[in-house]
């Protein structure tokens, strides 16, 4: 992973220092809270519901165990014992004071972290696949050219004040873990016809008031044109967004408004006059960066002892049937772990957790985690034969629950619980959700379904592209939830349909049991998963399911 150099160390510290006398001022009188809205929104500090709320960036969602320990000493030191890891690979704090916010800052610059561009109208932590570097599908590891883009990006002069927030995401996979056609930019690693490594480019995905996935401004970009190709994109935009209607300003507007094409060929002339001015140091930066993220040394052992444990235990079976994925190296295996016990809050993880979590990083992951967008966390590299011994000290930490990517294992925001924007509750509704399968025993039946879950129009939960997507809205003061079903947050993107009328907050979880024994109903086989279900007989069986005639007519 990427180290900080001395550059890096001396900006930090010059930025954390500007920002604790920001801070006194505001604490002594000296700047009003609007005066100084813009200055901590500039370092991730938000003002939400109940406390201030500092968001911490989580580079491509990669973390050593010394940064997880730091992260834990944190939270233990200046919140309230736990952080909440969010769908931008981030890390939110919720209940830091005033006053300890600059501390804080320096702890994270101790272990190279920040909370700059988390927040503002500018190019926000670039996030990437969380299997990165150790996917077996993955044509080249991402976090590279995700490091080199947050180089480029941090404090850019000219970037500093887009029309609004803009978000950039990076996968090295053919099959896509990063949701790169909801971003404002997706960048999709190929080769082309002679074996040449470069990107596709996606312009003007995203979800929120008004979602919209992305479209292809470039089939292929060669990897030397990476960086005047994005700064030609992001100066078009900063020149034609809005900045009449902030519910209008982001690129997705701006592409649909002008259209790809008219888009296209502003974004190639611009590139055109800026590609000269690209000396080639970006590539000479970019071969450093590389050398930064040189695969671990993987270890060649026996996995016997995983063979036996997977054959002798059937909860060790269920959880490496759910929570690893294949890695690109023989006798290995990630390892998603859970944040997501039934009954608890998506994403949050206390002080114990994270600790419990960089200890087995050191002991048998090759001190590596990554946080997935999906609220979870991930050890990449794991061989198979220390598999039985993670398992169980896991489970004594209560992070083995056998959930990955099935119908618990839900995406949720904040909501009313903390957030200012929300309107409806989110963290409620998933764990009631959650406890309700568990309760039936139906999950592992059910296979592989994606729930997600936002508190407002924002979707910071990503319910657009959730196979089932739950929306909460105010109407007339009352929570009301709105169900789409179909949506899909990977290469083949699709924005789910809107089911019907919304539903009470004490009706949602009946809603959604009633979609899935529709579903369990109409499957062909116990193979064919509920996407795929949907894409086959559409949306009556569960509208039908939803909104019962008897009901209707009543």
């Amino acid at each position: 992973m990427y180290h900080y150099n001395d550059f890096d160390r001396d900006f930090l510290a010059n930025r954390n220092a500007q920002f604790r006398a920001q801070v006194n001022r505001r604490i002594d009188g000296s700047l009003t809270e609007d005066e100084f809205k813009p200055l901590r929104l500039m370092n991730g500090l938000y003002l939400q519901l109940h406390a201030y709320m500092l968001r911490v960036a989580i580079p491509y969602g990669t973390l050593s165990s010394a940064q997880m320990r730091q992260l834990a000493m944190i939270g233990d030191r200046w919140d309230r014992g736990y952080g909440h890891f969010t769908t931008r690979q981030n890390i939110q704090y919720n209940w830091p004071k005033l006053k300890d916010v600059p501390d804080m800052l320096d702890a994270l610059a101790e272990v190279g972290m920040h909370a700059i561009q988390t927040s503002g109208n500018t190019i926000r932590n670039v996030t990437a696949d969380h299997f990165a570097g150790a996917a077996a599908d993955e044509i080249a590891d991402p976090r590279p050219v995700a490091e080199l883009i947050r180089q480029w990006s941090t404090d850019h002069p000219e970037f500093q004040f887009l029309p609004r927030k803009f978000k950039i995401a990076v996968t090295g996979s053919p099959n896509d873990r990063a949701v790169t056609k909801a971003h404002d930019i997706g960048l999709r690693m190929v080769r082309n016809d002679a074996g040449e490594g470069g990107y596709e480019v996606i312009v003007g995905g995203g979800l929120g008031r008004t979602p919209m996935i992305g479209k292809v401004i470039r089939d292929f970009l060669p990897r030397e044109d990476l960086l005047p190709y994005l700064e030609a994109i992001v100066s078009v935009y900063n020149l034609l967004g809005r900045r009449d209607n902030k519910y209008k300003a982001r690129i997705k507007i701006t592409v649909h408004e002008n259209g790809i094409d008219t888009i296209r060929d502003k974004v190639e002339a611009k590139f055109a006059e800026l590609k000269p001015l690209f000396s080639g140091v970006d590539q000479q930066m970019l071969r450093e960066i590389e050398g930064h993220f040189a695969a671990p040394e993987f270890r060649t052992a026996s996995t016997e002892a995983f063979d036996d444990a997977y054959a002798a235990d059937p909860v060790f079976r269920a959880w490496c049937d759910t929570n690893l994925s294949d890695h690109r190296a023989d006798g290995y295996a990630i390892v998603s772990v859970s944040l997501k016990k039934h009954g608890a809050t998506p994403g949050d993880a206390t002080g114990d957790q994270m600790r419990t979590l960089a200890d087995l990083a050191e002991a048998f992951g090759h001190d590596e985690l990554r946080i997935s967008h999906e609220q979870n966390v991930i050890l990449p590299h794991v061989h198979k034969s220390d598999l039985p011994a993670l398992h169980r000290a896991l489970k004594a930490a209560e992070l083995a629950t056998a959930n990955i990517g099935l119908i618990s294992d839900i995406i949720a925001c904040p909501g009313m619980d903390y957030c200012a924007l929300a309107t409806a509750r989110s963290i409620p509704v998933a764990q009631e959700i959650a406890e309700r399968f568990e309760e039936l025993k139906l999950e592992h039946e059910i296979g592989p379904l994606k729930i997600k879950i936002s508190g407002c129009i924002n979707a910071c939960g990503h319910h657009h592209v959730g196979h089932i997507g739950i929306l909460g809205l105010d109407r007339a003061g009352v929570e009301n939830y709105q169900i789409t079903l179909g949506g899909n947050h990977t290469e083949d993107a699709v924005i789910g349909e809107r089911a019907g009328p919304g539903f009470a907050y004490d009706e949602v979880t009946d809603a959604i049991e009633r979609i899935i024994r529709a579903y369990l109903d109409v499957r062909e086989s116990p193979e064919e998963e509920f996407l795929d279900t949907f894409r086959r007989v559409g949306t009556e069986p569960f509208k039908a399911a939803l909104y019962p005639k008897e009901t209707v007519d009543a």
